[in-house]
């Protein structure tokens, strides 16, 4: 893959993280928004973990970038 190419989709997936952090923070929200009324309905539960599993990919993959890019500058040298 080209360094355009990776630079885009490291960028694309920086935006998506922090859309995701958006979208759960609101799930969070309306959770304890239905919890306050007493309704304990499923759904809003598990609607907060489809972003957080999200975030969970997207936050692992920005995580390791540095150290993927150190190993392969490193990697090239030798």
């Amino acid at each position: 893959m080209s360094t355009q190419a990776s630079v885009s989709w490291t960028h694309w997936i920086r935006v998506s993280h922090r859309w995701l952090s958006l979208a759960f923070t609101v799930a969070v929200i309306a959770n304890f928004v239905a919890m306050a009324k007493g309704s304990t309905v499923v759904w809003v539960g598990v609607l907060a973990l489809i972003p957080l599993a999200l975030l969970l990919f997207s936050g692992l993959y920005l995580f390791v970038l540095p150290y993927a890019h150190k190993w392969r500058r490193g990697r090239r040298a030798h």
